[in-house]
């Protein structure tokens, strides 16, 4: 029986920026191999795969081209946009996803956005490991930190950020899920700007990574005093993430696009 699979561009309201996400819908689970295999076949940075339970809440697991992740935000981002869009869920009702990362929620805001409700995660500070400055080619780090499961170094300037050239093969080399690089925004309508590189689980640039917003969040509220930011990620799509520090939570906004429909024979 055909499987419906979509393609979103996520934090973005224009097709073809922010970060393209896949999302399959299926009725009951299938295994890990079928699913790794359909990421790879999509070939994006992530593929959702959507399985709902009687209780109208989901299961939801997302996979790169290379590997099962434990967090993805622009993937929920855009299940979400579909499950509104294809009428599973009402305008008004809230999107509930068990998940590797525990219950996260999704719900649509006034002007269309969707609004995720994820897990902050504090960063440590640290000393750069061996290969990460050289490999960033950075020059001098304001701040290093280590988050849950990347590295977090803040540049000097946003033009570093924007203009880095890192070598994948060092950032590969690293113990860690990815890289994420930041500095703040020189423009009033930004409060930072950030790339993510993630080698390591096969995408050597992430286009806009919902879940490293989760760092940057709590990151940039504690060194700019506020809870309310806007974060543009400097990738060659680019994508806004608006990000709302909660407590322990943060709560990530940003449209979104569907591009493609279509049908898994598989």
């Amino acid at each position: 029986m055909p499987v419906p699979i979509y393609q979103v561009d996520a934090f973005t309201s224009e097709p073809f920026r922010g970060n393209p996400a896949g999302v399959c819908l299926l009725e009951t689970a299938r295994d890990e191999a079928w699913m790794q295999a359909v990421a790879a076949e999509m070939n994006l940075s992530e593929t959702a795969f959507v399985v709902p339970r009687a209780d109208g809440t989901f299961d939801l697991r997302w996979f790169t081209p290379a590997a099962e992740v434990e967090l993805c935000g622009h993937a929920t981002l855009a299940a979400s946009h579909i499950l509104w869009e294809i009428e599973r869920l009402d305008a008004s009702e809230q999107a509930r996803y068990y998940t590797r990362s525990g219950l996260l929620t999704a719900d649509r805001l006034d002007d269309g956005r969707v609004e995720l409700d994820f897990p902050a995660i504090p960063s440590a500070a640290c000393d750069a490991p061996d290969g990460l400055l050289d490999g960033l080619d950075v020059g001098h780090a304001v701040h290093v930190a280590r988050p849950r499961t990347d590295y977090l170094v803040e540049a000097g300037s946003e033009q570093v950020v924007r203009t880095l050239r890192p070598d994948m093969s060092a950032l590969k080399a690293l113990d860690v899920r990815g890289v994420i690089v930041t500095a703040r925004s020189e423009s009033p309508d930004f409060d930072f700007v950030s790339r993510f590189f993630a080698p390591g689980v096969g995408i050597d640039e992430d286009p806009v990574t919902g879940s490293a917003h989760c760092a940057l969040a709590p990151y940039w509220a504690d060194k700019l005093g506020k809870t309310e930011m806007v974060g543009f990620q400097a990738s060659s799509r680019g994508g806004v993430v608006h990000a709302r520090l909660a407590g322990d939570r943060v709560k990530l906004a940003g449209s979104a696009v569907t591009v493609i429909r279509g049908e898994l024979d598989a």
